[in-house]
């Protein structure tokens, strides 16, 4: 008769024993969840501890994790408005500005972005958390995934008509 408790944020923890019954506190920092057990050879206490900082890194990163697809959508989003930007100022195709020392500024942009995008969610910070309209967490997400279906637009249209866009 073992209690389940998990932490979903840093101040909300549920929980759901082997009976059915689902346990819920709220609190700013959850010390820990006690719980006796009833059952033949009762006695024994369950305890389950929350953590009250943010995420670790492998939290962040998991493949539902908050992390890869907001680092991702921001860098196609920079991605996308610089390949353009420079296509338009220099004449170059997306492949010459990758060879022309694009990938070492894709390194960089992608090392400072990741690095911004992962200390708010190491001190517990969510990004609803801090989202107002019209600049909301779910519209930034859908923008870095119109971004990157952009990145790969240009380039297929690039390899297709054989240079530059412009």
């Amino acid at each position: 008769m073992a209690t389940t408790v998990s932490a979903v944020s840093p101040s909300y923890a549920t929980g759901i024993t082997s009976r059915g019954i689902i346990i819920q506190s709220k609190a700013p920092s959850l010390p820990s969840l006690h719980r006796r057990s009833t059952a033949a050879g009762g006695g024994r206490a369950v305890q389950c501890q929350a953590k009250a900082k943010g995420k670790t890194f492998w939290d962040a990163m998991s493949f539902s994790g908050p992390g890869p697809e907001r680092i991702n959508g921001r860098l196609a989003m920079v991605g996308f408005v610089s390949a353009v930007a420079v296509e338009v100022m220099r004449g170059e195709d997306l492949a010459a500005q990758l060879a022309n020392g694009g990938v070492l500024w894709f390194a960089g942009a992608a090392a400072l972005l990741s690095v911004a995008s992962l200390v708010p969610l190491f001190r517990g910070v969510d990004a609803s958390d801090r989202s107002d309209a019209p600049m909301t967490a779910d519209a930034e997400i859908w923008n870095g995934r119109f971004a990157m279906l952009g990145l790969v637009a240009l380039a297929a249209t690039e390899y297709v008509k054989g240079g530059p866009l412009v």
